[in-house]
């Protein structure tokens, strides 16, 4: 991936990131994709903290991820990321695409947590 790549997602991310913010009432959900992987955190920014995280990695999601596309991920880490959430009695969050365009593994993401509870 070039520089100019990653510096024009940089620059929309800031712009994303100046108007959306996590509260402890409504905290960020924000997404980040790697070329395998893709990661979702439930951030508290007021205090600075992660409240939930689940990717593709997580070792409680492997069987669930076995032989799956990409996109397929991406939906069992949104419903995985909506239930961490619900345990720890959040129900409402503000989503941050991070820069990422809202289509793809990154809109499956979200609809897949809108599905199983979490309100945008």
């Amino acid at each position: 991936m070039s520089n100019d790549k990653i510096d024009t997602r940089n620059r929309r991310k800031r712009r994303i990131r100046q108007k959306v913010s996590g509260t402890a009432e409504r905290p960020r959900l924000t997404v980040f994709r790697s070329s395998k992987h893709i990661y979702a955190q439930v951030i508290d920014d007021a205090s600075s903290s992660s409240l939930a995280v689940v990717s593709t990695l997580s070792k409680s999601l492997a069987d669930e991820l076995k032989d799956k596309s990409k996109q397929e991920e991406a939906k069992v880490v949104g419903a995985a990321i909506a239930k961490a959430c619900q345990d720890k009695g959040i129900t409402r969050v503000v989503f941050d695409r991070n820069g990422y365009a809202y289509h793809g593994r990154v809109s499956a993401l979200a609809d897949a947590a809108r599905e199983a509870g979490l309100e945008f």
